[in-house]
């Protein structure tokens, strides 16, 4: 099986070379094994054959010498040295009138003992001298065509002057080593196509946790650092996958850090350009904005001074009016403060990867009771995780600024909703409020831009949090926006998916 690898290359997977090779090593064993008892059996068989025979010469000979080879004791010793070697003998005094003989067939066996003494090879079977020793010890391969038999002979005589023949039939080896062959064959085609089997289970319990490995790389690769490897291979495999996922985590926080110096990094560039403007702008709508709270603390607080209100009914709705004015002032002047940290670079934007779905649901829970108290209908279908890169603080403002206003402007419904785009996801907040007018919408982004003044004054609104969104989102380099529906209004903005 093969695959395209990133770069284009075909790749054959790790459980098919593994399966090949157990194959290659199998087959080249058993091709191996049938070429060397092809040539080299016979003549391992035919050394052993010598070998045995050697020996039996030297029993043979010691029994000659100490006068042993006509007892009964030593008759019954070389019978079971025969048998055991499949060896046939004769033995003949030195003046032929003493025989003895240990074979199936004494006649052949006396008729070959003095062919080869009187060297007589004219109606006998072709002979292949392995050995010579004149007489005292000769060994030779004899091929009876006739009988289509094969032998190994040795011949000669003993130190006390006897003559002697030994010989073992060497046929059965080679039919055997034919036979041998076909079964190892069988035997080794039995055993690769198990091998072969097993090899694929191997194979495939070693290259799934590789495989594992190589998605949870690809995946860092595209600087997703969700994935984590989880094996208990007790091996080398797992060691890696626990490397594999301390450079995810290592990698992740590189990355953090190198994003969040980055936007630093553009913040400042831009600071310098923006630091004046915005300097003479916020003096001038701060002027603008406090100048009535102020003139109507200054005028009730005259009024009070000079006695208008002498019955403590007046003078307690005086007090009311100056300590509410007070306490707008104070809301406007933090978001005002807030607004100018970010304008002016003073607010460290940090961005970190975090769930943003279980940030909304928080939010909401918080919310719970002035929603019921509002009686509002509010909806957000997602349950599961929605992880972005962003500064968690700062998109937790963004959102409770448009909450805010989509529970101060809505008729009765509020839906939030995540939609997935490429590399992103856009959070939307619906209200069943009215529509902004057209000519309005590029203006409510503007420091104490009020659509509708009286509706804004009457909930204490300052035209400040539509600011602060603008304002957040640029300094993270983000989408923000709204879209008016025949039924309603949405306010929307970006966060970053991937690294």
């Amino acid at each position: 099986m093969k695959r395209e690898t990133l770069n284009g290359r075909k790749t054959r997977s790790l459980k098919t070379q593994l399966a090949a090779a157990f194959f290659a090593l199998v087959a080249g064993a058993i091709l191996v094994i049938i070429l060397v008892n092809t040539f080299f059996l016979e003549r391992y068989y035919i050394g052993q054959k010598q070998k045995a025979l050697s020996e039996a010469y030297l029993r043979l000979n010691e029994a000659a010498q100490t006068n042993e080879i006509s007892s009964d004791e030593f008759a019954h010793e070389l019978q079971r040295i025969m048998n055991r070697d499949n060896v046939e003998v004769v033995v003949m005094s030195p003046a032929s009138r003493e025989v003895t003989v240990y074979a199936v067939d004494s006649s052949v066996m006396m008729r070959r003992l003095w062919d080869n003494l009187l060297e007589n090879t004219e109606d006998h079977a072709p002979t292949r001298v392995l050995r010579d020793r004149r007489y005292n010890q000769k060994l030779q391969l004899v091929d009876d065509q006739e009988n289509g038999s094969h032998y190994l002979e040795m011949w000669g005589s003993l130190h006390d002057g006897s003559y002697y023949l030994m010989r073992t039939t060497l046929e059965s080896i080679r039919l055997n080593s034919g036979i041998a062959n076909r079964f190892i064959f069988y035997i080794g085609a039995i055993v690769i196509l198990s091998g072969a089997g097993a090899a694929v289970l191997l194979g495939r319990r070693i290259s799934e946790p590789v495989r594992r490995l190589t998605d949870i790389s690809k995946r860092m690769r595209d600087l997703d650092f969700s994935a984590k490897y989880e094996g208990h291979e007790n091996n080398e495999l797992q060691e890696l996958g626990e490397n594999i996922n301390e450079l995810s985590g290592t990698l992740e926080k590189t990355i953090s850090e190198l994003k969040t110096a980055n936007n630093e990094l553009r913040l400042d560039i831009e600071k310098k350009e923006r630091v004046e403007s915005m300097q003479r702008e916020f003096i001038s709508n701060v002027t603008h904005e406090l100048k009535t709270p102020i003139a109507l603390i200054q005028g009730y607080a005259e009024g009070l001074q000079e006695g208008m209100s002498e019955d403590p009914e007046s003078r307690d709705y005086y007090c009311s009016v100056i300590a509410d004015e007070a306490a707008k002032m104070n809301r406007m002047v933090q978001k005002l403060l807030t607004l100018s940290h970010l304008e002016f670079g003073q607010n460290e934007v940090s961005m970190s990867r975090f769930d943003v779905a279980e940030m909304i649901r928080g939010i909401l829970r918080s919310q719970q009771p002035l929603i019921e108290e509002r009686d509002l209908k509010v909806s957000f279908e997602e349950q599961g995780e929605v992880y972005v890169w962003a500064d968690p603080y700062l998109t937790e403002e963004v959102f409770q600024n448009y909450f805010s206003n989509a529970m101060h402007y809505s008729e009765k419904v509020i839906d939030i909703t995540l939609t997935r785009q490429e590399n992103c996801i856009r959070v939307g907040v619906f209200n069943s409020g009215k529509p902004i007018p057209e000519e309005s919408v590029p203006r409510i982004w503007d420091k104490f831009y009020k659509v509708d003044k009286a509706r804004t004054r009457e909930y204490g609104g300052s035209g400040v949090g539509l600011s602060i969104v603008r304002a957040i989102m640029e300094s993270m380099h983000q989408e923000y926006g709204v879209k008016n529906y025949d039924n309603g209004v949405e306010f929307w903005f970006n966060l970053d998916t991937a690294a």
